[in-house]
């Protein structure tokens, strides 16, 4: 059986660099919200602890966490760090969503 969430090492790296920086703990929190110009949309931030409800992986270290509402959407998907001439970006990749828009961070089921 795969993993609910998986963290590919690119985004594990990133995190842990940023975490160092800001003098936190590698905890990354994926968050799913209403919102967004598809319906829902992604958030991404440092988590100081990984709650009861949590889902998490981990690769390198980093722990990614998931709560278990936005579980549900995200289920099956791996996050990624892409670093691009249109920028650099935590991104989703996600098996569940139908359709989403052109920035990334929001999807629709």
């Amino acid at each position: 059986m795969s993993e609910p969430i998986d963290l590919t090492p690119s985004a594990a790296k990133r995190v842990a660099m940023i975490a160092e920086r800001q003098g936190k703990p590698p905890i990354l929190r994926l968050a799913v919200d209403g919102g967004g110009c598809a319906g829902f949309q992604y958030k991404f931030g440092l988590a100081d602890l990984v709650e009861a409800d949590d889902v998490a992986a981990v690769r390198d270290g980093v722990t990614l966490v998931v709560d278990s509402v936005s579980l549900d959407l995200v289920r099956g998907s791996a996050v990624d760090f892409v670093d691009s001439l249109g920028g650099s970006a935590f991104r989703v990749t996600n098996p569940n969503a139908a359709s989403g828009c052109g920035c990334g961070t929001s999807f629709s089921i």
